[in-house]
C-alpha cells in the first residue's frame, strides 16, 4: 500500500492583510489650531479663519478639526454672531 503525501494547502496568509503598494502613505494632519490657541468668541483672529467669504461656517473636513474642535469653533462663531463680533451674512453690494 503506498501512501502519497499532497502538497499542503496554503491557508495561512489569508489572513494577512493586502499589502497598500498601489495606495499613497497615510499622512497625519497637523491641527490649524496649535495648543496655546483657545476656542473663544473673543478670538476674532482665529474664527476668521474659519469662516467662507460669504460668512458660513466651513465643514470640519475643510478644516481639518477634530469633532471637538468643530463644534467648540461652531459654537464660538454662533456666539460672536449674537454678540454682533461677526455679521450673520457678508453683504456684496
Amino acid at each position: 500500500m503506498k501512501q502519497t503525501m499532497d502538497k499542503p494547502k496554503r491557508y495561512f496568509r489569508r489572513h494577512l492583510k493586502p499589502i497598500r503598494r498601489h495606495l499613497k502613505p497615510i499622512r497625519r494632519h497637523l491641527s490649524p489650531i496649535r495648543s496655546g490657541d483657545r476656542i473663544d468668541y473673543k478670538n476674532m483672529s482665529l474664527i476668521s479663519r474659519f469662516i467662507s467669504e460669504q460668512g458660513k461656517i466651513l465643514s470640519g473636513r475643510v478644516n481639518r478639526l477634530t469633532s471637538k474642535q468643530q463644534r467648540l469653533m461652531t459654537n464660538a462663531i454662533k456666539r460672536a454672531r449674537i454678540l454682533s463680533l461677526l455679521p450673520f451674512l457678508y453683504n456684496e453690494n
